[in-house]
Formats: C-alpha cells, sequence, structure tokens
C-alpha cells in the first residue's frame, strides 16, 4: 500500500504536535510537514507534494479558507479542516464550497479518550481523503422543470429521504437549488455535520434554494416544497401526531448508533409511516449508514436510489446499499434532481 503523505498546518504548536502524533501511530501515513499559516502551507506544498492537506480555519496571514482557495485554483488536492467547527461555521462553509474535502472537530483537550475518538477519526478521513476527487464547487445549473410536473394530480412517492456524508455539503448545494418551489413533496435529510453546525448549513441551503430549507425541530411539520435537515447531536424520527399529520421528532435513542444523527433511523421511520411511497437517496459518504434503512424502506415496497462512483467524493455509503442489492439506479450527481423528480 502506497504511503500517504500529510502537511499539517495549525498556528497552535501544540496542535501540530498532537496531530503528528496521532498519525504517526497508523500505519501507511507519513506527516512530511507543517506549517503556521497559509502562505507557508503553500510554500510547503510546492516542495514537500503532500497527498492530504490537514488545516486549521482561522490563522494569521492567510487563514484557512483562503489557503483552501489559493490551493485549489493553482493544483487542487484533497484538504482536510481541523478546526473547532461550531465556532468557526461560517468559515468552514466557505472552505467547503471551495473545494476542501471534509472536516475534522480540532482536539480541545487532553482526555485520552478524546484524543483516541479524534484521532480514528482523523487517521480514517485522511485515508479516505486520499482517494476522492477534487474539484472546485461549481453552482447548480438552472432548474429544468418536466413539461408535464403540473399535470401530476397524485404522486406515487410521498416523502424523500436523503442519506449523505463526506462530501455532503457540496453534493447538497448542487442539488437542492435544482429542485423547483413546488416540489410536491417534503425531503428529509441526514448529513454527518458537527454539533452546532447544521443550523447554519440549512439557513445556508435556504438562501440558494427555490425550497424552503430548515433544521428540524421536535413537531416540524414535513410539507410539500420544504426540506428539513437533522440537527447535529440527534436522531431525525418521522411520526405522525394526534391530527394524523407527519411531523419531525428529534431523539438521542437509540444510543450505540455510530453516528447521531444516523440516516438508518431515519430511513427505517419513514418506511414505518410511508409505507411504499418512500424514496430513499443514498449520496456520498464513508461508512454504511443508510444501509439498513435502504433494506426497510425496500422491504416496505419504496424505492432506493444511489449516488454513482463517478461523482462521489467517498464512494462508501452507496457502494454498501449498490452490494447489498438495495439500490433501483445508480444516479451521478448531475443527474439526481432529474431522477428524484422522474420517480415522483
Amino acid at each position: 500500500m502506497k504511503i500517504i503523505k500529510v502537511l499539517v498546518v495549525d498556528d497552535s504548536a501544540f496542535v501540530r504536535k498532537v496531530v503528528r502524533e496521532m498519525l504517526a501511530t497508523a500505519p501507511y501515513i507519513e506527516v512530511v510537514g507543517a506549517a503556521r499559516d497559509g502562505i507557508e502551507a503553500l510554500e510547503l506544498v510546492e516542495t514537500l507534494h503532500p497527498d492530504v492537506v490537514t488545516c486549521d480555519l482561522v490563522m494569521p496571514l492567510l487563514d484557512g479558507v483562503g489557503f483552501v482557495k489559493e490551493q485549489m485554483a493553482r493544483r487542487p488536492l484533497p484538504i482536510l479542516l481541523l478546526s473547532v467547527l461550531s465556532e468557526d461555521g461560517e468559515k468552514g462553509l466557505e472552505a467547503l464550497a471551495a473545494g476542501a474535502v471534509d472536516f475534522v472537530q480540532k482536539p480541545t483537550a487532553l482526555a485520552n479518550d478524546e484524543l483516541k475518538r479524534i484521532r480514528d477519526e482523523l487517521v480514517e478521513k485522511v485515508k479516505a481523503a486520499v482517494h476522492a476527487p477534487v474539484q472546485r464547487f461549481v453552482e447548480a445549473p438552472a432548474v429544468q422543470t418536466p413539461n408535464e410536473w403540473k399535470k401530476q394530480t397524485k404522486c406515487k412517492i410521498e416523502v424523500v429521504v436523503i442519506a449523505i456524508s463526506t462530501g455532503g455539503p457540496q453534493a447538497l448545494r448542487y442539488l437542492l437549488p435544482q429542485l423547483p418551489p413546488d416540489f410536491p413533496v417534503p425531503i428529509a435529510i441526514v448529513l454527518h455535520m458537527p454539533v452546532g453546525y447544521t443550523n447554519l448549513f440549512a439557513k445556508k441551503l435556504d438562501e440558494v434554494s427555490q425550497i424552503e430549507v430548515l433544521e428540524a425541530s421536535d413537531g416540524l411539520a414535513l410539507q410539500p416544497g420544504r426540506a428539513i435537515l437533522a440537527q447535529a447531536g440527534r436522531h431525525l424520527v418521522l411520526r405522525k401526531n394526534s391530527k394524523e399529520q407527519v411531523v419531525a421528532q428529534l431523539s438521542l435513542q437509540p444510543l450505540d448508533s455510530l453516528h447521531r444523527p444516523a440516516a438508518d433511523v431515519l430511513f427505517r421511520s419513514a418506511g414505518d409511516v410511508y409505507g411504499d411511497k418512500v424514496l430513499g437517496v443514498v449520496m456520498t459518504g464513508m461508512g454504511k449508514d443508510g444501509q439498513e434503512g435502504a433494506a426497510w424502506i425496500k422491504a416496505q415496497g419504496g424505492n432506493i436510489l444511489t449516488e454513482a462512483e463517478e461523482s462521489c467524493v467517498i464512494y462508501g455509503m452507496p457502494r454498501s446499499v449498490v452490494e447489498a442489492g438495495l439500490s433501483d439506479a445508480a444516479v451521478p450527481l448531475n443527474q439526481m434532481a432529474q431522477a428524484i423528480m422522474d420517480r415522483i
């Protein structure tokens, strides 16, 4: 296996030391250098030729956003954001839009359990990032609504549920703006993001989309033309209230899931509430969250789309669904909006 060369960029000597030590424990990963700011990082990329860069957001001279923009303009390469993202939300979203691959919470304490969790996540994402296609963010094309769209009187699909992770912010910023304002069913989304980050991202999506985009909250109604984004740190469950209206419910249960929110939890609840009227969409991301939920949707008679490998930043979650024989069609990102509308 090829050695993955990593450049660590952070203005804190402590963080540079800790990240270097974290990555040193992993086989096939070598930290080839460290930079104190974006200016030095640009120079070291030219001389050290790293495969992956980990980068803080807040730095002197040239911050993380500036580094990502300049580096992607010079020579695109996988960049992982390593920062306290709940505090640097605006900068994080801007860096992701500029082409950063993913994010990891910066270690802020010396507690062994916390450092181990961050180390395992960092190592996993470095290994995944090295295979990610890297490109600058491209805005979604103009909406092309089918001519027969408004002739539909009864939808065979009553809800769209989406599972997405690594590469998700960029993909959703591409997908959702293509949906027309009269989109006839609700959408519920699980995106793996740090706590405190999803509300800001939902607002950004709402600004660029013709449909309404909101962070999920207890009791929030699902309705046509509205997409709800699961709140980081809480599972999103769909249920019917006393008026038989489908609403969002936030829950800590199950506690033993790898992710919170988990797409499996959302997908299962959608199948329970809507039966065979569910369209599940599993997009770019590491791991296999969504596979069990997709199986439940299929068991109820629903449909599953997966993002094609060619457009995924990480072809993990869709691959697990395809290999389990659960995908009805594999669709590249630039055709996903049309594929969703065709099935509705």
